[in-house]
């Protein structure tokens, strides 16, 4: 499996960046793992709904600008599909059996997914109604990659 995070922004803290890394270095074993950081939009001071849907859009046409067209994206949203772990194991064994081993995973910046990416976007998932900071974000989702090939290859870890 190969598998791309696109993220807007760069990660700052060195505990994120390690708690990236080690995530990255656990998965490393069951799948191809890119991370891209695409730069954010600075964002003025009281900014317009206008402003956002600009900086939005900016940022949308950099995460499309390292999307390949034979690539199957994921975008994580509030309103997409939320799953357990297991329900997700199942949805990556599925993604996996039907030819869509190539995935990429959008996190996007901290005014949401531009317009564009949600179009190219070929299923949405949630890991719940709350809003977290992207960088936790990202370690989330590469935890639950890794936990995810931990149940698909019955090994201890998933409890």
């Amino acid at each position: 499996m190969k598998i791309t995070i696109i993220t807007v922004g760069k990660l700052k803290e060195k505990y994120w960046r390690e708690a990236v890394k080690e995530y990255e270095k656990r998965l490393s074993k069951y799948a191809n793992v890119s991370l891209i950081e695409v730069k954010d939009e600075p964002e003025p001071n009281n900014a317009s709904e206008k402003d956002i849907e600009n900086i939005k859009h900016k940022e949308a046409e950099r995460i499309l600008s390292k999307v390949k067209p034979n690539q199957h994206v994921v975008t994580l949203e509030i309103n997409g599909e939320a799953h357990s772990s297991e329900s997700f194991a199942k949805q990556y064994n599925n993604w996996k059996t039907q030819g869509k081993s190539n995935v990429v995973f959008v996190i996007g910046g901290s005014n949401g997914i531009g317009e564009d990416v949600l179009k190219r976007s070929n299923e949405a998932i949630s890991f719940g109604k709350m809003t977290y900071p992207h960088q936790m974000m990202k370690v989330i989702l590469l935890e639950q990659l890794f936990r995810v090939n931990k149940i698909l290859n019955n090994e201890s870890y998933h409890k």
